[in-house]
């Protein structure tokens, strides 16, 4: 903010608090205990013609006023919608009505009245009594709204992205359509809940400080216990401890939760996300393919109402049956390489020539990795199982039953981004062992994101793990896609930031 645009307010914050003083003569208290409210907005708009004699009483944010002399519109804005009040001096009353002089745009405040129609058709109340409920100290970014074809359009908002990240309160006080992406966003996990829980699955928590972090290459959060002397781990994800349940008799779990990778922040990575994580017994990973497929659909129709939706200028369609690619047919036929077999040295020289982000150092696996996110992936806007991948990529996944050196696993990919990724799970703890080895190896090579050898989850293992398959998917990523949100930071209310 600029040196003039501070002075400006402070000076209107001064301003504020000589109102606040003022209140204090009158002897109002300008931060009330509650207000019993009989409606909300929406409800009164659009149930006016049957409330219109009916005493109402209403709560919300002051968002616009316009004073002419002994009466002024206003503009309450509450949860559900904005809606107009008329004050006037005749209706109620001397004292009541140079109190509401006192009164800002920000200012939050009660309204009891009866409801009416203006001249030009907009739903109104008329107040017979204006209560103060909270005084606003700090103005408000000046928003500017006018109706244009027939439609509202905003001008002046609070725009600067940064800034509204950091102070969402602001954001969702003045941009109305960041409130209904959160709601979308509540609405999406509701209804994952509820087509999990109609399957029979159980819906569990497990620990989100663990000693051991694992389920996922990444880099882990790291704090200390100070009774137990013990080092402690934020998860990186939930899926050992949930494997550990189906290994206890349960046949089908999920788990919706935080989850923190100490990773980069760009347009689809926060530190801290929200991930729902699936596991059921007898199952492989072509049942989750179909309950992925099944699901997604199934949330599109609930949560838009159509199985198409447009991202970033782009018509997606869940309807199903969507394609499903090898790894490395998909690797072969968006590069023109055939890259099964290859040696380290000789997927380096590729990716090089790809001009992807290889280096030297690399194994396999990372080489891989990376030239599918490059010159792959982006391809994938439509629905997409990626499937069979490399078992360097996939230490937690089953052998492939027909593919040797693959493992039975899939990624979905939508708008050119993974949002599940889902195996068979790898039940042989004497194969799980070895993995494992080769995992720390890789640790001991410097590789940061290298799974740790967990002794017991292998012990678990050895208990015996029916055949099970498992999901993870991103609820940010999703919910990015059925609000058409260009960035994570769009639909996370506190995403991670710089301290100020």
């Amino acid at each position: 903010m600029s040196e003039p645009q501070m002075e400006d307010l402070n000076e209107v914050m001064k301003v504020r608090r000589a109102k606040l003083d003022k209140l204090a003569e009158m002897n109002v208290n300008p931060f009330a205990y509650r207000f019993e409210r009989t409606h909300h907005a929406r409800e009164v708009i659009a149930r006016h013609t049957e409330l219109e004699n009916q005493v109402l009483r209403l709560a919300g944010r002051i968002m616009a006023v316009r004073r002419m002399g002994k009466a002024a519109f206003a503009h309450i804005m509450d949860s559900s919608d904005r809606i107009q009040i008329y004050v006037r001096l005749d209706q109620v009353g001397e004292a009541a009505y140079e109190l509401f002089k006192l009164f800002d745009i920000g200012d939050i405040i009660g309204v009891e009245g009866t409801v009416f129609v203006t001249h030009s058709g907009e739903v109104s109340l008329l107040a017979a009594k204006v209560e103060l409920l909270s005084k606003n100290l700090r103005p408000l970014p000046v928003v500017k709204e006018k109706i244009e074809n027939g439609k509202a359009v905003t001008y002046d908002a609070f725009a600067d992205t940064e800034l509204r990240y950091r102070q969402r309160y602001v954001d969702l006080i003045v941009n109305r359509p960041v409130r209904e992406v959160f709601i979308k966003r509540s609405q999406i996990i509701s209804a994952m809940r509820r087509y999990l829980d109609s399957r029979g699955y159980l819906e569990v928590e497990t620990p989100v400080l663990q000693p051991l972090y694992g389920g996922a290459a990444a880099r882990p959060f790291t704090t200390h216990h100070n009774t137990l002397d013990l080092t402690l781990y934020l998860r990186i994800a939930d899926e050992l401890y949930l494997k550990r349940l189906i290994v206890g008799g349960y046949e089908g779990v999920y788990e919706i939760s935080k989850d923190f990778r100490n990773e980069g922040i760009d347009r689809t990575h926060n530190p801290e996300f929200t991930m729902m994580e699936l596991y059921v017994a007898y199952e492989d990973y072509h049942f989750m393919m179909n309950l992925v497929e099944e699901m997604i659909t199934t949330l599109a129709q609930q949560i838009n109402g159509s199985t198409k939706t447009i991202y970033q200028g782009q018509e997606i369609d869940f309807a199903a049956p969507w394609p499903r690619i090898t790894f490395y047919d998909a690797l072969k036929k968006y590069t023109g390489h055939d890259l099964r077999g290859k040696t380290t040295a000789e997927l380096l020289h590729i990716g090089k020539t790809l001009h992807c982000e290889v280096e030297e150092g690399m194994n396999s696996g990372k080489i891989l990795d990376e030239i599918m996110k490059e010159k792959v992936e982006p391809h994938f806007m439509q629905p997409t199982f990626l499937c069979d991948y490399p078992v360097e990529l996939s230490p937690l996944a089953k052998k492939h039953r027909s593919e040797e050196g693959l493992v039975e696993r899939f990624e979905c990919f939508v708008a050119g981004r993974e949002i599940a990724n889902a195996f068979s799970e790898l039940n042989d703890p004497i194969d799980q062992r070895k993995r494992f080895e080769a995992q720390a190896a890789m640790a001991d090579a410097g590789d940061e994101e290298a799974h740790q050898l967990d002794e017991d989850f292998l012990r678990a293992l050895e208990y015996g793990m029916p055949p099970t398959t498992g999901l993870g998917m991103g609820i940010d990523r999703l919910t990015m896609l059925f609000t058409d949100a260009a960035s994570i930071r769009d639909v996370i209310f506190f995403p991670t930031m710089r301290p100020e």
